[in-house]
């Protein structure tokens, strides 16, 4: 017999990144410009913490919510870095990446049918985690003429919709776009009228270059309707150890927490001893690689816009969201024959909705002489391209 494949998996796509990059496996010479990923190594100390712990033989289960010692310092971390408090006992749960905490967060949230808001673009799993959590999601249209932000306009038309919950991410994947203080008062304007739950992804939040980043719960009237989603992948470049934690109101925590034991029992303990020496000891790290980020986003940018293509300058992260428009071609086919003419690897916009139809994600995680190289394939790319008749 054929085991039967549940409908809501059925109906959910591949990742669009994925699928996408299992083309780039077997070839030769390419340049990734398309991973969500730092290229800098965990810094030593924070990996020899790791190496030790596992000397010590530091390998069993943790508590479900975490480590005592990581959530203490993940709560003493927000008060003085971000002027939030959470108790550590109640309000905060180690999760395997911020993955993990926007999927337990849907699926405590959420019964069966209920609608989800997801602006796009957006990260790729949105949608398909509120799917996958009973859900519907709906999409709000970021356009480009608005720079791809959520606006109270485009909020108030979208909360008519009565959905559950929304999730927001700032500085955003894709696109580097983030919020002052002022923008984010205004979005928070309109969720006080609405019974709205709201997941904030703040994962890029160390990486804000220009200007001071605000945490959603810290907004007037969003603390006890938001879960704050953060961890340590991308500031700290421990993707790989799969940290994230989840802090907001404690009986939406005491929910999460239930599907956690469930499902994950609790995250690696070697991730976690490595977190607390992170928060501890990491500070420095940060202020290195976020420099050097921000050189990069500099040099990036300026090329970019020398090529004549469209491109806003990046508030946060490593991503830039150029528009590709004027080479002829639709952000698969100018992805696609990138990769195969020049062996630049970058990611169509649609992979984060139908919105980045016409826009291509590159990331600027990657060293200098990379970025250099494989922007002046990129610009010997477009010659040619806008050279020829137009074609898909």
């Amino acid at each position: 017999m054929r085991i039967p494949i549940a409908k809501r998996v059925q109906q959910i796509p591949p990742s669009g990144i994925r699928l996408f990059f299992d083309l780039v496996i077997g070839m030769d010479d390419v340049i990734s410009l398309g991973v969500g990923e730092p290229d800098f190594d965990t810094p030593w100390h924070i990996r020899e913490t790791g190496i030790f712990s596992l000397e010590q033989g530091l390998t069993s289960y943790t508590s479900n919510k975490g480590l005592r010692e990581l959530r203490a310092a993940i709560s003493d971390f927000l008060k003085n870095r971000r002027g939030l408090r959470y108790d550590p006992d109640e309000e905060i749960l180690v999760t395997v990446g911020v993955s993990e905490a926007v999927d337990v967060a849907m699926r405590a949230i959420l019964d069966g049918g209920e609608r989800f808001l997801v602006p796009q673009p957006c990260f790729v799993s949105y949608a398909p985690m509120a799917t996958l959590a009973g859900g519907e999601p709906v999409c709000i249209p970021l356009p480009a003429s608005s720079g791809f932000r959520l606006t109270p306009a485009l909020l108030r038309g979208a909360v008519a919709r009565r959905a559950r919950g929304i999730i927001i991410n700032y500085p955003s994947n894709p696109t580097g776009v983030s919020y002052r203080a002022r923008e984010l008062g205004a979005l928070a304007a309109v969720i006080r009228r609405t019974d709205l739950a709201v997941l904030s992804d703040e994962i890029y939040d160390e990486l804000t270059y220009d200007f001071d980043h605000v945490p959603f719960p810290a907004l007037p009237g969003m603390r006890e309707r938001t879960v704050y989603l953060n961890g340590f992948s991308k500031a700290y470049a421990m993707t790989g150890w799969r940290i994230g934690y989840a802090a907001g109101p404690r009986h939406l925590i005491d929910a999460m927490t239930k599907i956690h034991q469930y499902t994950i029992m609790c995250a690696p303990t070697t991730g976690q001893v490595a977190a607390c020496e992170a928060l501890r000891s990491g500070g420095k790290d940060v202020r290195e690689m976020k420099r050097e980020y921000a050189r990069r986003r500099e040099y990036v940018h300026g090329r970019l816009v020398r090529m004549g293509l469209d491109c806003a300058r990046p508030d946060g992260a490593f991503y830039i969201f150029p528009c590709i428009r004027s080479s002829g071609l639709d952000s698969m086919g100018f992805s696609r024959r990138l990769l195969e003419e020049e062996k630049v690897a970058v990611v169509p916009g649609t992979a984060f909705g139908e919105v980045g139809e016409g826009f291509v994600r590159i990331s600027y995680a990657s060293s200098h002489e990379n970025l250099k190289e494989a922007l002046d394939r990129i610009e010997r790319f477009l010659r040619r391209a806008r050279a020829a008749p137009a074609r898909h």
